[in-house]
């Protein structure tokens, strides 16, 4: 069996940051990846999802993306954009690739596949959160006759029209939905807490520059105040600055139970519902490396910066915080894969001594 430098299990953004600063390793690698085509989770989002930044400001390493026709660029803009990109540095992918689960013995890591196994010396896990969509255990869940889908399913608001949809979770994906399906359905918008909004000239650039900030900053030793930024509100994007003006980005508390037909809200009063869409989130898509022995219960693991602490020759890059600062975006996971490259050709070099 061929032993490889490096496999990369996942084909996204992720991926193919990693794939650019490849070129110039001289690594023997493959990317694999269970999708079809290039484009990660963007091949399975809504239909009119877009990026919280300009074009020029979502980019990854080498080559930025062309300018958008909008004020930031749409779903199938990226989905070309990454294709194209995967082309442009004949970034090495097989597609059509579903990892089951990672396996080490000695120095050798195996890679079990639906379509066989797989040999490298090193790993780079880059599977996001996408394909671990979470849904909150709410008693009576499973007794709703209605229809439940997580954001992750969801593709147009078309198939609501005239229905009365309960919307729940107050992150970007919660009013980004509510804003389109609100057109054309009744709706109401469950949260957690009170929503936060963004102020309308802070996007994602903006916030990108605050992370950075706060990287710098920590590397230094330094206090960092972003009070009046916080990644975790809702950007506004122009979809959601048309319902405010519609005066539908309004949010009440959060259900105590679910219903045959609806749900019981805190007061004890009931409310039915055709629809009932989960806003609520991702876990990490880490369950392939349980063999590995560590994963905690949310899918992390210890790591430092994006090398696992516990098992050597293991990175994660672009699953947010946890991986790097920014990781999980277009502009912010070329730090992260910059990053781990260099550090798995360095590790490559040891390991030959």
């Amino acid at each position: 069996m061929k032993i490889y430098d490096l496999i990369v299990i996942g084909g996204g953004q992720s991926a193919l940051a990693c794939g650019y600063f490849l070129r110039r390793a001289g690594l023997e690698y493959i990317i694999l990846d269970d999708q079809q085509h290039t484009g990660g989770a963007w091949q399975h989002a809504w239909n009119s999802l877009t990026l919280f930044s300009p074009s020029e400001q979502s980019s990854l390493p080498g080559w930025m993306m062309p300018k958008s026709k909008n004020e930031f660029p749409s779903k199938q803009e990226v989905l070309d954009y990454l294709s194209a990109y995967q082309e442009r540095y004949q970034i090495q992918i097989k597609n059509g690739v579903k990892v089951k689960n990672v396996q080490k013995k000695g120095v050798l890591f195996t890679i079990i596949s639906d379509q066989g196994d797989y040999q490298s010396k090193t790993v780079i896990s880059a599977t996001g959160t996408f394909q671990n969509p979470f849904i909150p255990s709410v008693p009576g869940k499973d007794l709703f006759k209605g229809q439940q889908l997580h954001s992750s399913q969801y593709k147009t608001a078309d198939q609501f029209k005239d229905k009365s949809v309960l919307i729940v979770g107050g992150g970007n994906s919660g009013a980004q939905i509510l804003a389109e399906v609100s057109k054309v359905a009744k709706t109401v918008w469950a949260t957690q807490n009170k929503p936060e909004f963004l102020p309308d000239d802070v996007d994602g650039r903006v916030l990108f520059d605050v992370a950075s900030a706060k990287y710098h900053a920590m590397k230094e030793g330094k206090q960092f105040d972003a009070a009046q930024y916080n990644i975790g509100h809702i950007v506004m994007v122009p979809t959601v600055r048309e319902a405010r003006s519609r005066g539908v980005l309004n949010s009440r508390e959060t259900f105590k139970e679910i219903f045959e037909d609806g749900v019981v809200w805190q007061d004890e009063s009931r409310q039915s519902f055709d629809v009932i869409i989960w806003c609520t989130g991702f876990g990490y898509a880490t369950s392939y490396l349980k063999d590995l022995g560590i994963l905690q219960k949310n899918g992390k693991m210890e790591c430092e910066g994006t090398r696992s602490i516990d098992v050597e020759g293991l990175w994660l890059v672009g699953y947010g915080s946890f991986t790097g600062f920014a990781s999980a975006t277009l502009i912010g996971v070329g730090r992260s894969a910059r990053q781990t490259v260099n550090e798995i050709v360095e590790y490559l070099k040891k390991t030959k001594r």
